[in-house]
């Protein structure tokens, strides 16, 4: 396998003391570990995504941004990325900080480690503010690259309002990708619109969160389910840590990040409880459930097989949302090929819960 002079040069390699060979995979593109020595006859090790679809390129940016947004506040979370671009045919790249995820549990004692578990690490992102953007005064709500959740382009434009951020950016603009792709369904299209200028203004708006004094934007991982997080060496050094990958960042509302988490499981009652320990449940706190589930229907959104089963849910007895139970769904999903799958797909347990989540965010209005 050859390095593309594209990566020689912008991470400044020397060709005859570099190699690269296939490492790992991926869903959407191949994956490649880069090993060099440096002038000090120091080895290193990169992570790298190559894809040659148009498409790829934008995800790249995306990826690299989300990374790179994380990695700043909390760096022993993730890795750093170091180049995203094009070479001339048109191919595209991403190189990161290798992440070793060979070690075992016993190298756990071996080298510096951080002090915190995930749910710290997660907990200091989520209280960190976001950066202000350019051309803004203060933090706000979007993020400065288009991201992809799966395969799924989301628009970030900034707003400073999370109630418009997400009820646009979010919920209406999966209802239009939701259109394009399976034609119009009424039903589908007036519960979403229901959800948007009832729902959403009545659960985060700005003047009822946080005691009136809304939502503070901070770095979300915005793809945080169990196939994206383990444990590894990020740059080979240090000791084992637990970290993630994969992002999909936004600047958004911390509970933002809980609505993945709990849909596809991973996460369980001691990990919210420590992390709700550095970083509370907004108040209204009796609306924290509430919240969670409106943040799951923008995935539950994305599985068509749900539309089929509004009329249903919109038949059933009305339910209040608060109080709610979710039942987090882990279905031992391993890699983003097999979450799209079920967002395509929609097993039995996802869609019944996902109409569930639709019934229950429905009739809060």
């Amino acid at each position: 396998m050859k390095l593309d002079s594209t990566v020689i040069k912008a991470l400044s390699l020397d060709p005859d003391s570099t190699t690269v060979k296939t490492h790992g995979s991926s869903g959407f593109n191949a994956t490649a570990k880069i090993t060099t020595f440096l002038k000090d006859g120091t080895q290193k090790h990169f992570f790298m995504k190559t894809a040659t679809d148009k498409k790829s390129e934008a995800m790249f940016r995306g990826e690299h941004a989300s990374l790179n947004a994380i990695h700043n506040v909390v760096p022993s979370l993730c890795p750093a990325s170091l180049y995203t671009g094009a070479s001339e045919d048109g191919t595209a790249f991403l190189v990161t900080d290798f992440l070793d995820m060979t070690s075992t549990s016993s190298d756990s004692s071996t080298g510096e480690h951080s002090g915190m578990s995930l749910a710290m690490k997660l907990a200091k992102l989520h209280t960190s503010p976001a950066p202000v953007p350019e051309g803004y005064t203060k933090p706000v709500f979007g993020f400065p690259e288009t991201t992809c959740c799966g395969e799924t382009p989301q628009p970030n434009e900034y707003k400073e309002s999370w109630a418009d951020f997400y009820a646009q950016n979010r919920l209406s603009a999966i209802l239009q990708k939701c259109e394009k792709n399976n034609g119009t369904d009424a039903e589908f299209r007036s519960l979403v619109e229901k959800t948007v200028n009832k729902v959403v203004a009545r659960l985060i708006g700005g003047d009822h969160l946080n005691d009136g004094k809304g939502v503070t934007p901070v770095v979300i991982h915005g793809d945080l389910w169990s196939g994206n997080k383990g444990r590894g060496r990020i740059g080979g050094q240090g000791a084992v840590e637990d970290v993630v990958y994969d992002p999909s960042a936004v600047y958004g509302h911390n509970e933002y990040e809980l609505g993945i988490m709990n849909m596809f499981g991973g996460f369980g009652k001691s990990f919210l409880d420590e992390y709700h320990k550095i970083c509370p449940k907004m108040s209204p706190t009796e609306e924290y459930q509430d919240r969670v589930s409106l943040y799951e229907l923008f995935l539950s959104a994305k599985t068509r097989s749900v539309v089929m089963s509004i009329s249903d849910a919109l038949a059933s007895p009305p339910r209040r949302l608060a109080g709610h139970s979710s039942t987090n769904i882990d279905k031992g999903v391993s890699t983003d090929t097999d979450k799209d799958a079920i967002f395509l797909e929609g097993p039995r347990t996802l869609r019944a819960r996902a109409t569930s989540s639709i019934q229950s965010v429905s009739s809060h209005s």
